[in-house]
């Protein structure tokens, strides 16, 4: 039996831990680790303590949630729970897995445990079939610069990027990854088959496009995402569906 995920709520309102505590006692593979409104506190208590997934608010007084992140350093994953919407980019950069705006419906953090529960408790692999070549085609792929590092991307697994002036948002699959390059940089490097350009600030996949409405596109997500909506930008809306 997979072991539980261990969960630490740091908040400095009384009222979002009561809530947060109450929907982590609803799911099953999560179990309740502590919970503390005291920023600095729960730091020295992921030190000492067994910690998988924090749910962090951002705006705390002695420690803001991205100066937690800061002195974190990876030893627990983290969904970041505040009422501010401008800290959404600054909180991708630290490769958390969500971005929660409060107040939080039950539903909306389920979908953001889902995504936990697939990066901490992955499913094992399947063992591959026989098949009759020796060797599989390898999956294309391309590497992208972020903060830190280059970070392999498959295809197979993009959805569509958005531009953000220099930097590009990738929406995969699994994740959301913050390239340090810019969009038209990025287009170059993709198969010109597989990916199409739809608005000044859109790429998406072909192969994920589930629906086209007017000027809209539906795109096909995991199941426990919300469906993405992509607009069509008037200048490219004769070449895509061209394209289709």
């Amino acid at each position: 039996m997979t072991d539980p995920i261990r969960c630490l709520l740091v908040d400095d309102k009384p009222l979002a831990l009561d809530i947060l505590t109450d929907y982590v006692a609803k799911v099953p593979f999560l179990e309740l680790a502590g919970s503390s409104q005291n920023p600095v506190e729960a730091l020295h208590w992921v030190g000492e303590r067994r910690v998988d997934l924090i749910f962090l608010d951002i705006q705390m007084p002695q420690l803001t949630g991205l100066q937690f992140l800061q002195a974190l350093d990876r030893r627990a994953q983290v969904v970041l729970t505040t009422a501010y919407t401008e800290y959404a980019l600054a909180g991708f950069e630290h490769d958390v897995i969500d971005y929660l705006l409060k107040p939080i419906p039950f539903e909306r953090f389920y979908q953001a445990v889902q995504k936990a529960q697939r990066r901490l408790r992955p499913a094992p692999a399947l063992e591959p079939a026989p098949a009759p070549e020796p060797a599989e085609t390898p999956r294309p792929y391309l590497f992208v610069k972020t903060e830190h590092r280059m970070q392999r991307i498959d295809l197979a697994d993009v959805l569509y990027l958005e531009g953000l002036q220099n930097y590009v948002l990738i929406h995969t699959l699994t994740e959301k990854i913050i390239a340090r390059q810019t969009l038209t940089s990025l287009e170059a490097s993709l198969p010109a088959a597989e990916f199409v350009r739809v608005h000044k600030s859109f790429i998406v996949s072909l192969a994920h496009t589930h629906t086209v409405e007017r000027s809209r596109i539906f795109m096909q997500v995991a199941a426990a995402g919300s469906p993405a909506i992509i607009p069509v930008g008037d200048t490219y809306r004769s070449a895509f569906y061209d394209r289709l």
